[in-house]
């Protein structure tokens, strides 16, 4: 699986309409990845979208699972899922939703046979997917944990500074690790989603993988509130006092360290920053937009809870931007960093 300490990741080109395909030709022309990147998608795709922002690129189609070279500057090796229509960037088209699917079929089925040691993916539309008549996907994590067969997963995500144990980022200053207690749900339903076996599901699942895949031997979670200023002792809601609470207790019972839960509005902040390796917010919009203002571009998304490696970008399909190359290549390149680090440190453990 790996050559010089290199291991082979999949990278999975998302929607065939956006960013996702000029992307991986970036990581290609701009440097050798410290990984053996394999691109999953259409190889006549990406050379047309190579042309187009001007990178010289060879595009190497392999064989089925074929191990790739070497990581070389201007190479992009690729294991081929054929487009179902052509794309045009920036035009979405639902007959292409089952290549997108397929594409991160074929990265699980690499991962699960040993062909990979992790997968990256570009970012896909949901949109697209939906209407092409899979009703109920509601994104790449949810996919990836019924793919797997697993009951929970926690997505989180981190700042590039965060990405190793606590001794190596320091404190606070844009070094950030977000994990979801809810993700991809409206917002009149993330209330009933919070239950308490939930939140010690999520937060074993953070503890043990914040250890497996990222060193950090005793972790320590700042847990937020889900309402205004934590519920205000009941008066602004009962939810920490009846669920969130006692699940924060039982688990310091069982030896887990654990602050909150606390107002979202101030947890946010150096000095409750200060030790603490990751944070769990009670859904997308309460913590994704403080990370995203500290990081954007320069973080990366982790699925925990799979038995696999799986890490993506901090935005989506930007159609506005594709086919014009000046998408920025930033976050990928931090998705293939954290891959590699998290497949090296699963592989030793």
């Amino acid at each position: 699986m790996s050559q010089a300490g290199a291991p082979v990741l999949a990278l999975t080109c998302g929607e065939p309409a956006g960013i996702g395909p000029e992307l991986a030709v970036m990581l290609a022309a701009d440097g050798a990845p410290p990984a053996r990147v394999v691109a999953v998608g259409d190889p006549a795709l990406l050379a047309e979208r190579a042309a187009m922002i001007g990178r010289e690129v060879q595009v190497q189609a392999l064989a089925p699972g074929e191990p790739p070279p070497a990581a070389r500057q201007g190479v992009l090796p690729v294991w081929p899922v054929a487009l179902r229509a052509p794309s045009r960037p920036g035009e979405l088209d639902i007959a292409n939703a089952c290549h997108v699917l397929e594409t991160l079929d074929v990265a699980l089925h690499a991962c699960r046979s040993g062909q990979a040691a992790g997968m990256v993916t570009a970012p896909l539309h949901k949109g697209v997917i939906l209407d092409a008549g899979h009703a109920g996907f509601t994104g790449h994590t949810e996919y990836l944990r019924d793919a797997c067969g697993v009951d929970e997963v926690v997505m989180m995500l981190a700042t590039d500074r965060a990405l190793h144990a606590r001794e190596a980022w320091g404190q606070g200053d844009a070094a950030l690790r977000v994990a979801l207690a809810t993700t991809h749900l409206p917002l009149r339903e993330v209330a009933d989603a919070i239950t308490g076996p939930r939140l010690r599901r999520l937060l074993h699942i953070l503890h043990a993988d914040l250890h497996r895949w990222f060193g950090v031997v005793a972790p320590r979670i700042a847990v937020c509130g889900l309402n205004p200023h934590a519920g205000e002792g009941g008066h602004l809601g009962r939810e920490e006092l009846d669920v969130i609470i006692p699940a924060l207790e039982a688990l310091r019972a069982e030896g887990l360290d654990l602050d909150g839960p606390l107002p979202a509005d101030t947890l946010f902040t150096p000095r409750h920053l200060e030790g603490v390796d990751a944070v769990l917010a009670m859904y997308h919009d309460q913590g994704l937009p403080v990370l995203k203002y500290a990081g954007f571009g320069r973080a990366a998304n982790i699925t925990l809870g799979l038995p696999l490696v799986r890490t993506s970008v901090d935005h989506g399909t930007a159609l506005d931007l594709a086919g014009r190359g000046v998408a920025d290549p930033g976050s990928l390149s931090v998705a293939v960093a954290l891959a590699a680090d998290m497949a090296r440190r699963g592989c030793a453990a």
